[in-house]
């Protein structure tokens, strides 16, 4: 059976195979080389001179990083589908607000003594926009609606450059953690200002970034690498790892855990009996609206939380980043086994 598969704003037709190998290869490697940056900067941490270059590096990376976005994420992939609004309203309001609704009501449960920066970072994790490739991957290979899919996540995406730091000016406060008026500024100036160039010149250069796909993906995934090195730098020369105690990521996990099931739980529930979605946009629900995008709360982290502490407040945000991917690529196969099993049963009923 033919399945597409989404890769920089187009749908690129493929067999459900060669979907899962696809996505393996993006998978696998990126992972290992997460960890091996950050055994990296746990064993040559940047400091001095040498931190103040990866600083400005990684800040340019972010530009860059958010230009790109601009440029792939087409207007009217997110605007398109609107047959489907109540499907794309409900993707949303799981993403920004079922979400931080779940983090808020998590935080009394940890332990007293637990690392505040883990919490913040629990929060900040609750207000990111979902994946775009990930999601739409998984849609695609569970057989739901693709083009919903692309809408959905597109839709989350630009809202989220907007929506999130406005949403953790507000949430944050009320945690203690207090956001200044030039952290907004670097958000305008670091996010929105090339996400917007990167809008109007997508005319122009998207065709251009089409055939480049490869070289670029490979540059956005260096900078997300080189953002990491030096969060987990800054940690390392302040010793803020000491801090951090076997048990707390032990205890940070299991709330991850807990966190994605509660939201799978209630999006199957919302669109199943709430809502009584056919089960294709059952799947584009279940993907977008539990997923949280590295790509993008990396950069964002880096202007809110500048300091020491920010290897730990992005540490939830990686961890739930690997945990979704595995959970989501399980959830995935089910719903294509129940698929399959469903027209078999059509088949030979017929």
């Amino acid at each position: 059976m033919q399945r597409g598969f989404f890769r920089d704003g187009q749908i690129h037709p493929g067999t459900l195979e060669g979907d899962m190998e696809k996505f393996r290869k993006f998978l696998d490697p990126y992972i290992g080389l997460m960890l091996l940056t950050i055994g990296v900067a746990v064993l040559f941490p940047a400091h001095g001179q040498g931190a103040r270059v990866a600083g400005i590096a990684a800040d340019a990376g972010i530009v860059f990083l958010f230009f790109l976005y601009g440029a792939r994420l087409s207007p009217q992939a997110a605007l398109s589908g609107l047959m489907e609004w109540k499907l794309h309203v409900a993707v949303l309001l799981c993403t920004f607000a079922l979400f931080p609704l779940l983090g808020l009501a998590i935080v009394p449960l940890f332990p007293s003594g637990f690392p505040p920066a883990l919490v913040t970072g629990l929060i900040f994790l609750c207000i990111l926009p979902s994946t775009v490739q990930s999601s739409i991957a998984f849609t695609s290979i569970a057989g739901g609606n693709v083009s919903a899919a692309i809408c959905a996540a597109s839709a989350s995406n630009i809202l989220g450059v907007f929506v999130s730091p406005l949403l953790a000016g507000w949430l944050l406060q009320t945690q203690g953690v207090s956001l200044s008026f030039s952290v907004f500024r670097d958000i305008l100036l670091q996010l929105l200002a090339p996400f917007a160039v990167g809008q109007l010149l997508r005319p122009f250069i998207a065709e251009w970034i089409q055939r480049k796909r490869a070289i670029l993906s490979y540059v956005d995934r260096g900078s997300i690498l080189l953002i990491i090195y030096v969060a987990f730098s800054k940690g390392m020369i302040e010793g803020i790892w000491s801090q951090v105690q076997p048990t707390d990521l032990l205890i940070l996990a299991a709330a991850l855990c807990a966190l994605l099931a509660l939201v799978l739980i209630l999006t199957a529930t919302i669109g199943r009996r709430l809502m009584r979605l056919t089960v294709e946009n059952e799947i584009v629900l279940q993907f977008c609206g539990s997923k949280k995008s590295l790509a993008s709360g990396l950069p964002m982290a880096t202007i809110l939380f500048s300091g020491s502490h920010l290897g730990m407040v992005v540490l939830p945000v990686m961890l739930f980043h690997q945990i979704q991917l595995i959970v989501c690529a399980v959830l995935a196969r089910h719903y294509r086994h129940q698929t399959d099993l469903a027209a078999s049963d059509t088949t030979t009923n017929g």
